[in-house]
């Protein structure tokens, strides 16, 4: 049997492995939920090492806790920090609502680091007691919504970059396949033609859009209610304690972090999570559309679109030799459906608050947290071995292109929708391509249909023709 070392709590005595960091709190929360087997995401444990470290800092500046208690509380949280004790945060991350039992792992972890550091043996809070000085001037419900928040904004750092990468690889795709001419579709249908690098672009700007709206939804997390305590009314906090504060915390993290204008408010609403886990939910519908579009281009070889070749990246099928499957557009959209689902669960609980306090914060900070992750996770490896490496089949984009019954659009100025829809059934009908049709109707001089039905012109705004099948005079330079 593992030795153990006994604590006391408000409820009584519980053995605590004997050489664990945590203490009784957090076994009893051990014991309470063996929920998911998942335990704290490593920027949630580093955010409360820092603003642990802050309330430290602030309350020793301010004469409240004695310096040399203060230094080692402090250098104990800076070690939770670096990540030094990830381990001992062993509390499911579906536990009691507020998150107190994962707050109380931390102070736990805290507490018996620093009385090592003073000499003390785990387990002995004579020095530094979990809740007196480790949490001195806080409560789970200041504390969590702010460890919440500064963590989400250091996980979408790891994502930012990711997203760039992406943007920036669709917008080379989009100058490599630019003088690729194809055919557009609209439901699902012939259209108008679009050069394929035009296709590109976009997605490019869809995702650079998507950052962007990421980018200002994290803004209403920097505002914090550190300082308001049990219910917002700072309740045994010093009056300069939640200024000074977050001012050590947003050094601390690297992140420009405000005290809230209303300190209750700050505690009651958590709508902050739910922007930027909508900003997260239209990236994901956004990935999704174009890993679609992908699968649609690259689908065949010999009986679907393949205007797009895709890296092969490992054997498609147990029973059909040489298949290759878009592995990586389908590993895109099964992530993205996760994101979807998070932001689910992520609205249910911030609705879910009722007065001075929502207590549903750990869903909130586990599935935000979660879908930064793995949508940073997978865009990377989406990046590099799918959108990176894709070719054009341009044979086959440049014969679609011009097999396309929509080029009949070029014609509305000239004849009429009316008489274009005809071209268009006759074309359908005879299999005789649109250029054919025009010219055997003498519809327009051969001049005005050699430029008017250029597939290629048909990709960019153009002046109107004259007779001869020039720009009209009107309209030349």
């Amino acid at each position: 049997m593992a030795k153990t070392r006994k604590e006391k709590d408000s409820l009584g005595s519980v053995e605590v492995p004997e050489r664990a960091y945590y203490g009784a709190q957090t076994v009893r929360a051990v014991e309470n939920y063996p929920i998911s087997g998942l335990n704290a995401h490593s920027q949630l444990i580093r955010a409360f090492g820092m603003v642990k470290r802050a309330a430290a800092e602030a309350n020793r500046d301010l004469g409240l806790i004695h310096q040399a208690r203060a230094e080692a509380i402090i250098q104990a949280a800076q070690e939770v920090i670096d990540g030094q004790w990830d381990d001992e945060f062993v509390v499911d991350v579906f536990q009691a609502g507020a998150g107190v039992s994962f707050h109380m792992n931390t102070n736990e972890v805290i507490a018996n680091r620093a009385n090592e550091i003073l000499g003390a043996q785990l387990g002995d809070y004579t020095h530094v007691h979990p809740n007196d000085h480790v949490n001195y001037g806080q409560s789970t419900n200041d504390v969590f919504p702010t460890g919440m928040r500064v963590a989400t904004l250091l996980n979408l750092e790891t994502l930012y970059p990711v997203l760039d990468t992406l943007a920036a690889t669709f917008a080379a795709k989009a100058k490599e396949f630019d003088g690729i001419l194809k055919s557009g579709r609209t439901h699902m249908q012939d259209a108008v033609p679009i050069r394929l690098g035009q296709e590109f672009a976009a997605y490019g700007v869809a995702i650079e859009k998507g950052r962007q709206f990421l980018v200002q939804a994290s803004d209403t997390l920097r505002e914090l209610g550190l300082g308001g305590s049990a219910v917002g009314t700072g309740i045994n906090t010093h009056p300069d304690y939640r200024v000074k504060a977050i001012a050590n915390l947003s050094r601390i993290s690297g992140q420009h972090l405000i005290p809230a204008d209303d300190m209750r408010w700050a505690m009651q609403s958590n709508a902050c999570m739910s922007d930027v886990s909508s900003a997260l939910r239209g990236i994901a519908l956004e990935v999704i559309r174009i890993s679609n579009d992908i699968r649609l281009l690259s689908s065949g070889p010999n009986t679907g679109f393949a205007e797009i070749y895709l890296p092969s990246l490992q054997p498609g099928s147990s029973i059909m030799p040489g298949k290759i499957n878009p592995v990586m557009p389908e590993l895109a959209a099964m992530v993205c459906f996760q994101v979807i689902g998070n932001d689910t669960a992520v609205a249910c609980a911030v609705q879910a608050g009722q007065l001075e306090l929502n207590v549903m914060m750990p869903t909130m900070a586990y599935n935000v947290l979660h879908s930064i992750t793995i949508l940073a996770n997978m865009l990377r490896q989406f990046n590099d071995r799918c959108v990176s490496g894709i070719t054009a089949n341009a044979e086959r984009c440049n014969f679609y292109a011009k097999s396309t019954v929509a080029l009949a659009t070029a014609l509305n100025p000239y004849i009429g929708y009316a008489k274009a829809a005809e071209v268009v059934k006759e074309s359908i009908a005879t299999g005789k391509s649109i250029i054919s049709i025009a010219r055997e109707k003498k519809l327009l001089s051969d001049a005005q249909i050699a430029e008017i039905l250029d597939p290629v012109r048909m990709t960019e705004p153009q002046y109107p023709l004259d007779a001869a099948g020039e720009r009209d005079a009107r309209n030349k330079a």
